[in-house]
């Protein structure tokens, strides 16, 4: 059915979906909406922005709220406005504004916190410098009324201010909303979205975490411990902290099982069964490790070996570049780290690239600079996760392996 109405959204697939909408069983229309907004991402859709006006009064909550989310995605943002300024229910005008994003900048004197709020947010996307303190106090007074309506109100300050790179503002900012028990979560959401964009934000704002965290933590505070704990130099100068008021620190899961360990008579037995052309080997280091101590590779095997560092990017040729290096001999180092340089901020393979530079050691050393402007940078290296925590863990995973490699290329 979904390809039908993607393919034509005329189609009978379409009408009888657009229908569901009108069902007189909440369960039903809630499971049209989203389905309808899940195929709505191909320009505007007249009949199903129609469906939505028509359910963006309905006596179920969730049925209005993707009902306006639909409007917008759907329909025509003057539509959405139009809808939006006559309308009273707080939770449907929230979700119209929140879609609307910078469409709503206008908005500034709403009745609405709310939407005030996320108005207030929009002109600050774009305001000139000389602007920005009105908007920032205006931010400051609508906030807790608007986070009754607008749950991740903290979060969405903070990403702004971390993509206009305000950093020392957001930490000035989460310390005082965190100081204040009304607006404590606000500032929680503030300090996490700190965490996700600036490396130096956990140590900043843990200490602060901890010190406002009340007597009941609540879940927004203890998602931004959460957060704040992924960073290892916030563990390694305020750990103590977390430990005292016995917070454990989540840990991400390790790669299960152990090397198998080879000699090179169990290496040469296992390479023997592996066509020259091997492109992947899962057990390259203790291969290849184990018969390079023994002695030089057979024709055959450093055929295979040249084949794993040059054929595909990615963890086997990280982890096999040292071992041609020890192969073949200094001459072929720069063509290793013209290799390898590409690939030493990847997020799915960078930390492979980067323990093959400290297994070269100083015969590393022109890829130091590289090194250290990873290690330097202020704001996280981008990643993509399924959580904002996960893309950090994979910025902190890099600067650790950055961090090692440094210093073994240095002694």
């Amino acid at each position: 059915m979904l390809d039908a109405v993607r393919a034509d959204r005329s189609c009978p697939e379409a009408v009888r979906l657009l229908r569901l909408t009108r069902s007189a069983d909440p369960v039903v229309r809630i499971g049209a909406f989203e389905l309808l907004l899940s195929l709505a991402h191909d320009g505007p859709w007249p009949e199903a922005a129609h469906a939505a006006l028509l359910r963006v009064g309905d006596l179920d909550e969730r049925v209005r709220c993707l009902a306006a989310r639909l409007l917008v995605r759907a329909g025509d943002p003057d539509l959405a406005l139009a809808v939006l300024g006559q309308l009273t229910e707080p939770v449907v005008r929230t979700v119209l504004a929140e879609g609307l994003r910078d469409g709503v900048a206008h908005l500034r004197d709403d009745p609405l916190a709310a939407v005030r709020f996320l108005a207030h947010l929009a002109a600050l996307r774009t305001a000139p410098p000389a602007s920005r303190p009105d908007l920032d106090a205006a931010l400051l007074a609508d906030a807790r009324e608007a986070a009754l309506h607008l749950a991740d109100a903290g979060e969405r300050w903070g990403r702004l201010l971390c993509g206009l790179d305000r950093e020392r503002h957001a930490y000035g900012l989460a310390a005082l909303l965190l100081a204040d028990p009304a607006t404590r979560d606000i500032g929680a959401g503030l300090a996490r979205a700190a965490c996700h964009a600036f490396r130096a934000a956990p140590a900043e704002l843990l200490p602060l975490l901890v010190r406002h965290r009340g007597r009941e933590v609540s879940p927004a505070v203890a998602d931004a411990l959460t957060t704040a704990s992924i960073s290892e130099q916030a563990m390694r100068e305020h750990g103590a902290l977390l430990a005292a008021i016995g917070f454990t620190r989540p840990v991400r899961g390790a790669r299960c099982g152990s090397a198998p360990v080879h000699d090179a008579a169990s290496a040469a037995s296992l390479l023997s069964a592996k066509p020259i052309g091997v492109g992947r080997l899962r057990e390259a280091p203790e291969v290849f490790g184990a018969l390079l101590d023994a002695g030089p590779l057979t024709f055959r095997q450093a055929a295979q070996l040249y084949n794993l560092t040059f054929r595909w990017p990615g963890r086997t040729q990280a982890e096999c570049a040292p071992l041609w290096l020890r192969h073949a001999g200094p001459t072929v180092l720069p063509r290793l780290l013209d290799l390898m340089a590409p690939y030493l901020d990847d997020y799915t393979v960078g930390e492979f690239y980067l323990a093959g530079l400290a297994r070269m050691g100083g015969q590393a050393l022109p890829l130091l600079p590289a090194v250290t402007a990873m290690i330097e940078r202020r704001k996280r290296i981008p990643a993509n996760d399924s959580t904002d925590d996960g893309e950090m863990w994979l910025d902190e995973k890099l600067l650790k392996a950055a961090l090692r490699a440094r210093r073994a290329m240095v002694l």
